[in-house]
Parts: structure tokens; C-alpha cells; sequence
């Protein structure tokens, strides 16, 4: 299947505005059920402590501390850069139909 100019400009425009959002933010901080998740999926021994607070807390909230994802500098500028390549790509291809 090859891909056609306007599937070029959208995967150019998404990979655009990802690159910018990741250069606008200086850091996500995840929910303590998103950070609860990943530390049960990669067997982090976090996920153990969390469990023992869960089951000895009396409320329905986990007393799991919230990640912080610090996304580096240049994973902006790389997804900002491929998209503004794929969009000049989509550019230079003929009109579909």
C-alpha cells in the first residue's frame, strides 16, 4: 500500500505538533493510578509497597507518589524536525484522485 499525499501531511502535521508540545512542557507528572499501572507492568518493587498501603489505608484513593516524566530536549526537536520533513514531502507529491 503506499502511502498518498494527504496521509504524508497528517503523519507530518502530528509529528509536528507532538514535537512542539514535547518543547512547550517541561515535565509530565502522571496520575498515581497511571503510576500504580506501570510500576505492577515492569515488576518495579514499587508496586509492592503500593499494594501494602492500599490494602492498610482505609480510602478508595492509592497512596502511590506521582511519576514525573521529563521528556529530554532533543526527542522535541526530533519529532518537530520529521514533521516538518514529512510535510514538505507531502508537498512535492501530486494531488490524489
Amino acid at each position: 500500500m503506499d502511502l498518498n499525499r494527504n496521509q504524508f501531511f497528517l503523519a507530518g502535521m502530528v509529528c509536528l505538533l507532538l514535537g512542539l508540545q514535547l518543547l512547550l512542557t517541561y515535565e509530565y507528572v502522571m496520575t498515581p493510578e497511571c503510576t500504580k499501572f506501570l510500576a505492577e507492568k515492569t515488576g518495579h518493587p514499587m508496586a509492592a509497597a503500593i499494594e501494602a498501603a492500599d490494602t492498610f489505608s482505609m480510602s478508595d484513593q492509592t497512596v502511590a507518589p506521582a511519576k514525573e516524566f521529563r521528556p529530554p530536549d532533543w526527542l522535541g526537536w526530533l519529532f518537530t524536525s520529521a514533521g516538518s520533513v514529512l510535510i514538505l514531502h507531502a508537498m512535492a507529491l501530486r494531488k490524489p484522485g
